[in-house]
């Protein structure tokens, strides 16, 4: 039926939640498929050494009397093993059954990554006028019955049957060309083994290839690091930059986060440390400027290195820019736009009236026709939507991410829109805010900002020892 997946296992597990990382398994099934036909159909109960909570019960009908005296997974993970052993694992919603078949093998000490394909992707790349993809609404639509719907077994049969479904209204080649795209079929280059896309895990982080002589080429991030590596050396999506990487690439390290967010942050620091050939764009942001201006002083905004401001100093930071040419082209735009006077913006030098006057584009803040006053409260009314955005604690705070479908639980220390550092448990809280260099930056601000304003699934802010925080070095003025 699928020439080039025709050693499937179209697998389903019930379980006692919908977190991986707590609740745990109930019963598995596994159908068997070669060129199309079922050779195989096997289910078993697990005891979940945990109480099934009532409404699952209701649902799968599967209850804490049915698990009692089943084996307990430890038992049943070499069958399982075993069947999907050269296979590819078919599921709906697959990062859901991975997840949970993941951590119940890592319990066990044992690594579980098989080739996988999801049926909800599948559906929705072949029919994408359709906005329901979940099992119920296929069944509906592709006119398909389940005798036992919510047992695993049940659920697996109807995968296979859906597959079939697919192939005789879309055709092999449309269903295995959906697959591939799924799949992102790798080439891995020469120098590579074949056998270490297995042990890159499928969860957040950081990768990094190194080149001849453990030169750092490239740095990403990733919530699926697998699939991301996979995509870079993929023969059917392989872009010009992929393919002189490809040829480069002799080594590859990974490192995991919990989310996404500590993906972010590890990628600005390890690409700004590393100086990677190819991540031009983040590297070229270490002399990146702002406009300081505390209004309550005299003087007017002065460009300075943001990199070296002191934490106190950045409620007074107006703008981000590259380069120093950027913020005064930006300044001199903003100044065109509201009339604002470029001699006393120190944009142009000379006596007399500025050239903007001339063009009236200038309200007379150089030849007295408006007040110093009247074109201060102007500036900075014209700035204000450049403003950084306030930093919304009294002190450093920790933000604590925890994985989606993994037990790892990372703790980001941050004082003023300064990253400072992870630690994995509160009791490291105390010593990083004391021993920390803080040094605020561009493209880490404007990762935190987002997360943090917007308090995204899966962070938790919590308030951290207030320490001696040090900084690096005094602001240098442009």
């Amino acid at each position: 039926m699928l020439n080039r997946y025709h050693r499937l296992a179209c697998l389903d597990v019930e379980t006692t939640g919908a977190r991986p990382t707590h609740d745990r398994v109930t019963e598995i099934g596994v159908v068997l498929v070669d060129d199309g036909e079922i050779v195989e159909q096997w289910s078993t109960l697990v005891n979940p050494q945990a109480s099934i909570p009532e409404y699952i019960q209701v649902l799968t009908g599967i209850t804490n009397e049915m698990v009692a005296d089943a084996p307990v997974f430890e038992q049943v993970a070499p069958a399982i093993a075993a069947r999907l052993a050269g296979r590819v694992m078919v599921a709906h919603n697959a990062r859901f059954d991975h997840g949970f078949l993941r951590n119940e093998f890592r319990r066990l000490g044992e690594r579980f990554n098989p080739a996988s394909v999801c049926t909800v992707k599948l559906s929705r790349s072949l029919y994408p006028e359709h906005a329901r993809h979940n099992l119920d609404a296929l069944m509906q639509r592709h006119g398909l019955d389940c005798a036992a719907r919510h047992r695993a077994l049940g659920d697996a049969r109807v995968l296979h049957d859906l597959l079939r479904a697919f192939v005789a209204q879309k055709g092999t080649d449309a269903v295995q060309g959906a697959l591939d795209t799924q799949q992102q079929r790798a080439s891995l280059p020469p120098h590579l083994d074949a056998s270490l896309l297995d042990a890159i895990p499928d969860g957040p982080g950081v990768y990094l290839f190194y080149g001849d002589k453990d030169v750092p080429l490239y740095v990403g991030k990733s919530v699926g690091l697998r699939s991301r590596v996979m995509a870079h050396f993929s023969g059917d999506h392989q872009n010009n930059k992929d393919m002189q990487l490809s040829l480069q690439v002799r080594r590859i390290e990974w490192i995991e986060t919990a989310g996404e967010l500590g993906a972010l942050l590890k990628e600005v620091e390890l690409i700004k440390t590393m100086a990677p050939l190819c991540n031009r764009r983040l590297r070229q942001t270490r002399g990146a400027v702002g406009f300081y201006w505390d209004a309550a002083e005299e003087h007017l905004p002065r460009l300075v290195e943001i990199g070296q401001l002191e934490l106190d100093d950045i409620r007074h930071l107006y703008g981000l820019f590259k380069s120093v040419r950027q913020g005064q082209n930006a300044l001199r735009a903003l100044a065109r736009e509201q009339q604002l006077c470029l001699k006393v913006l120190g944009l142009e030098q000379g006596t007399g009236a500025c050239f903007g006057w001339q063009l009236k584009r200038c309200r007379g803040a150089c030849t007295g026709q408006e007040s110093a006053l009247q074109h201060r409260v102007r500036l900075r009314e014209a700035l204000e939507p450049l403003r950084l955005q306030t930093w919304p604690y009294d002190g450093p705070v920790g933000v604590r991410e925890t994985g989606a479908d993994s037990e790892r639980t990372d703790i980001h220390v941050i004082d003023q829109w300064c990253y400072l550092g992870v630690v994995n448990d509160a009791a490291g809280l105390d010593a990083i805010t004391r021993h920390a260099s803080a040094r605020f930056d561009m493209d880490t601000y404007r990762i935190l900002s987002k997360f943090i304003g917007g308090r995204r699934r899966g962070l938790d802010v919590i308030g951290v020892p207030r320490g001696p925080t040090r900084l690096e070095r005094p602001t240098k003025l442009l």
